[in-house]
């Protein structure tokens, strides 16, 4: 029979008769009592427990003693590789660029009047010479008419001069020489108005060409800006229409100031560069050209300096005010010493390669890159001619990992790495 409540010291209650006398105590070991069956059914989980654990656990395998390093069950790391050579390397600067038209015209009227026709089509080529539109020329034709006329009435009055005066040279002392002079300065005075006249006949011709407005450059037209009909005036800001040539079109783009002397050497040395315009979605050749000017002076702001390009545009690539990738060809480097790009590895000391050793084992060997160019990378330090170097499989290296270049299927198969190693790739350097 269980204690009752009352009866029962520890957290239930102390007995009354010994309340005084001792602390509480725990009951004695029994399973009927809940307390003691709980504790026994959390030490039987925790036995259970540790004794999974202990059967799942992966018994340790003795370490290998034999072989160098390698992959991660002690075979030699599949990689490729392959070995430095010679070539000609170009050497590039890239920089982003704006397509600006070669010449850009708003052409305005130079005479006020009556724009009375339109002769040319919104987008249309155009020539230098050819007419884009007529101005109303009724009023400066009778104004150049005008000129005309008071030009021939003093021209006449001026010949007649010049044959008065000739008489009174001719009549010798019959004539007073005060009466020879004052005809010679009426003769000088007419002949100065006959020039006055012809300067204003000219004048007068001048603006009546004015009202055939002509195409100053080859181009093409942009929009309309004024309808037939309108009202034009020689102060309009807006004029009549913008033509840009496009044939050929100039490509400027800004470079670091840093680059600025090996440019310049260049441009001495060899007159002219050649850029390249890139599509920036694509990277597709758009035009080719030359390099046109170095800007005059480096923008403080940003360190950069600006330059141009022109390109002939035969296709019309190019358009006013789009942006392309530009690539100035600074130099070709004869007989660089390349390897493919993927080769070289980037770390926290800078690029580096996996050089393979005479033992077939493998070392990161810093490298110094000058440029990258189709994949492949120009080296100006770190390697020599003849060397290889790791180009597939450099993820699983380290160095002095022991590596292989046969078929990757055999070795992994584990039919032999002595047969996989002197099987090898097509091409590879064994």
């Amino acid at each position: 029979m269980l204690p009752s409540v009352t009866d029962r010291p520890g957290r239930y209650g102390h007995n009354p008769g010994r309340r005084n006398s001792q602390e509480r105590a725990l009951p004695s070991f029994d399973l009927k009592n809940p307390v003691w069956r709980k504790r026994a059914t959390l030490a039987g989980g925790l036995a259970a427990a540790a004794g999974l654990a202990f059967a799942l656990w992966p018994t340790p395998q003795p370490a290998k003693t034999g072989g160098r390093p390698g992959g991660p069950d002690g075979r030699p790391v599949v990689v490729t590789v392959t070995s430095v050579a010679r070539r000609d390397m170009p050497i590039y600067l890239d920089a982003i660029g704006t397509v600006q038209a070669y010449n850009t015209v708003t052409v305005r009227s130079r005479v006020d009047g009556e724009l009375v026709e339109v002769l040319f089509k919104e987008g249309q080529d155009v020539h230098a010479g050819d007419v884009l539109a007529q101005i109303d020329p009724r009023t400066y034709r009778a104004q150049y008419e005008q000129a005309l006329a008071t030009r021939d009435k003093d021209s006449a009055q001026l010949e007649a001069a010049k044959r008065d005066l000739a008489r009174y040279v001719s009549l010798g002392d019959r004539v007073s020489g005060q009466s020879v002079d004052t005809q010679r300065a009426l003769v000088r005075q007419l002949e100065a108005t006959v020039r006055a006249d012809e300067a204003s006949a000219s004048n007068a011709k001048t603006m009546l060409s004015y009202t055939v407005i002509a195409a100053p450059i080859d181009g093409r037209t942009g929009m309309r800006l004024v309808d037939r009909g309108n009202i034009v005036r020689a102060s309009d800001a807006t004029g009549l229409v913008t033509l840009t040539q496009v044939q050929p079109i100039s490509v400027v783009f800004t470079l670091p100031q840093q680059s600025l002397a090996a440019v310049n050497e260049q441009l001495r040395l060899d007159g002219k560069l050649a850029v390249q315009a890139l599509r920036p979605e694509t990277r597709a050749l758009a035009d080719t050209g030359e390099l046109e000017l170095v800007d005059n002076q480096i923008d403080q702001t940003t360190g950069t300096i600006k330059l141009k390009a022109v390109m002939p545009n035969a296709e019309r690539k190019l358009w006013p005010g789009g942006f392309v990738n530009v690539r100035l060809l600074l130099s070709t480097r004869k007989d660089g010493l390349v390897v493919p790009a993927q080769a070289v590895q980037r770390g926290p000391q800078g690029p580096y390669v996996f050089a393979v050793k005479e033992d077939r084992t493998v070392e990161m060997r810093a490298v110094k890159v000058a440029t990258v160019e189709a994949g492949q990378a120009l080296v100006d330090e770190g390697l020599a001619e003849g060397d290889t170097v790791v180009v597939e499989g450099t993820a699983k290296l380290q160095p002095g990992a022991r590596i292989s270049t046969g078929d990757k299927a055999g070795e992994g198969q584990g039919q032999g790495q002595g047969r996989g190693e002197g099987k090898g790739r097509a091409g590879r350097p064994q």
